[in-house]
């Protein structure tokens, strides 16, 4: 859907008649919306309403289907539709402001006016383009013929200035030329609006979209937006789901600038992102993202909440749709479950590539269909009951640590993101016990989904999201030491030589640099026997 302003010159007189057919369909609209929110049906309104406010019956329609578009939008943006204030409600408490007097007060009245009042028609192929506002052309210039009474119209002259050869305006007229010489009409709606005390025409229509000419037959390029730091990550990847190449691009301009700058450098990001995956002739694949969680005032992040104001991800990731459409490029919106965890823990040591290209990586791997599952080391890892018993032991001693920090801290603000990573910490010993538990289980086949008839409980065990969470619980804190981190490379050799590092993963006791960890005689062995006067369970370790 294309979209094109106009300004419309009219007479003293048609301005008036104008005017007054934009307060009665404005009315038209709130009475309807009042209506919908009690439960009245749209045949039922459509009766009721046109000797009410004496428009044509499609005016009428027109003006229960907007209302019943607002309705939506708040469905889909869980809001409540019952206070929804048309003209706005920052305008609204401003005016009941009992201080304003004078000029201030009488420009937010116009402006508070102006922003209730509309006319809108909806676009119909059958006729003609549009009904009751249609665009004509008289004398070599064009004109909006606006339909105000039963067979009464008045035109407007439209004002259109062409600034560049690329502009939309340009193919929007050489479409209703080519409509009128061939009688093949296509639909445009208009929605006319007042601004300032000028009239302006908004006419919206289906733009041409050309045949997908890049498609994942050739390859595709995987896209991860991230917040911190606030960049684009690009990954190019073949066919058969290998990295070729990759990509970054920084999102930094975007701080601090108006909403206009930030749409127009959003324009000019997406043009980037398309013409690198036009270069390697790719598809591109992008994450299915609902809603991201941005914090709440007093969260101790705020440094992150503010990058996140400026971050605007879904408006991004819909210009990187529109122009991929635009330019015969498929776009494939995957699940964006596990990918940053996947590709730090998988393909960052595989690779040695930084964890956002990592996961542009395996968005682009899942573009083209393909599954990631957990190394095979990895799996022996978490099958060993040693290495998640000193994973815990670990996990403990991080919490203990982070639980003295949080004594020490005053500050009230800084100690909830403390208490979030202890919550954190909590959930990954859960996580580690329960695998712990279900080492010596003997599950049930998983039940059968394939044509075959064949069991899939092993091909499940590997991909499952679930056995990601429990890599990162094991490998994040106890051998990386942070829950966050940006190098990975530990983590190479143990996913190259599974013969060589088990006998470094879990340090032992009275060797190397644990020669001072030996207890004295008396205590058993224990990760915190220095801080403790009580005999306590011996921690096994691992020995090959």
């Amino acid at each position: 859907m294309i979209t094109l302003q106009c300004e419309l010159e009219v007479s003293k007189t048609d301005k008036e008649l104008l005017l007054k057919l934009m307060r009665k369909f404005s009315s038209c609209m709130r009475y309807a919306y009042n209506r919908l929110i009690e439960g009245k049906v749209r045949k039922d309104l459509k009766k009721e309403l046109q000797p009410i406010f004496n428009i044509n019956s499609r005016y009428v329609d027109d003006a229960i289907m907007k209302a019943q578009s607002v309705i939506n939008l708040c469905i889909e943006t869980e809001k409540n539709p019952t206070k929804v204030i048309f003209g706005g409600r920052k305008l609204f408490n401003q005016l009941k402001s009992k201080h304003l007097t004078g000029k201030r007060y009488k420009e937010l009245k116009r402006e508070w006016k102006e922003k209730r009042l509309l006319l809108y028609s909806r676009g119909d192929k059958t006729k003609s383009g549009n009904l009751n506002t249609r665009l004509i052309k008289e004398n070599e210039e064009w004109y909006l013929r606006i339909n105000t009474d039963n067979r009464q119209w008045i035109k407007a002259k439209i004002i259109r200035k062409v600034k560049r050869g690329t502009d939309k305006w340009i193919d929007f007229i050489w479409r209703l030329t080519e409509a009128e010489l061939t009688n093949n009409y296509f639909p445009y709606s208009v929605e006319i609006k007042q601004k300032n005390g000028k009239l302006y025409a908004n006419i919206s229509y289906e733009e041409i979209i050309p045949e997908v000419k890049y498609t994942k037959e050739n390859g595709i390029v995987g896209l991860d937006i991230n917040a911190s730091p606030i960049h684009i990550a690009l990954a190019n990847v073949s066919k058969d789901g290998n990295l070729i190449s990759y990509k970054s691009i920084s999102l930094h301009e975007l701080i601090g600038k108006t909403k206009n700058q930030r749409e127009y450098l959003l324009w000019q990001i997406a043009h980037e992102v398309i013409n690198y995956a036009k270069e390697n002739e790719k598809a591109i694949a992008i994450e299915r993202l609902e809603s991201i969680s941005k914090g709440y005032r007093g969260d101790g992040n705020a440094k992150l909440r503010k990058r996140f104001e400026h971050w605007s991800y879904k408006s991004l990731l819909n210009k990187i749709k529109i122009l991929g459409q635009r330019n015969g490029m498929q776009v494939i919106e995957v699940n964006p479950a596990y990918t940053s965890i996947i590709g730090a823990y998988k393909y960052c040591p595989q690779y040695l590539i930084d964890k956002d290209i990592a996961g542009a990586y395996v968005i682009g791997r899942r573009g083209l269909g393909y599954k990631d599952d957990i190394p095979e080391n990895y799996l022996k890892l978490l099958s060993n009951k040693e290495y998640l018993e000193y994973s815990i032991a670990k996990l403990e001693e991080k919490k203990e640590e982070l639980k003295e920090l949080l004594k020490n801290e005053k500050n009230i603000y800084k100690r909830k993101p403390i208490k979030q990573e202890v919550s954190k910490i909590n959930k990954d010993i859960k996580l580690l016990k329960l695998n712990i538990q279900n080492l010596n289980s003997n599950p049930k086949t998983q039940k059968q989904v394939n044509q075959r008839k064949e069991p899939v409980r092993d091909e499940y065990f590997k991909y499952s999201y679930k056995l990601w969470r429990v890599v990162k619980a094991a490998l994040g804190i106890p051998i990386l030491g942070k829950s966050f981190v940006r190098d990975f490379s530990p983590l190479k050799t143990l996913l190259t030589d599974w013969d060589r590092i088990p006998r470094r993963l879990v340090p032992v006791l009275g060797a190397g640099t644990m020669v001072s960890q030996i207890p004295p005689v008396g205590y058993m062995a224990n990760l915190n026997w220095r801080t403790t006067n009580k005999p306590t369970k011996s921690v096994s370790f691992i020995h090959f």
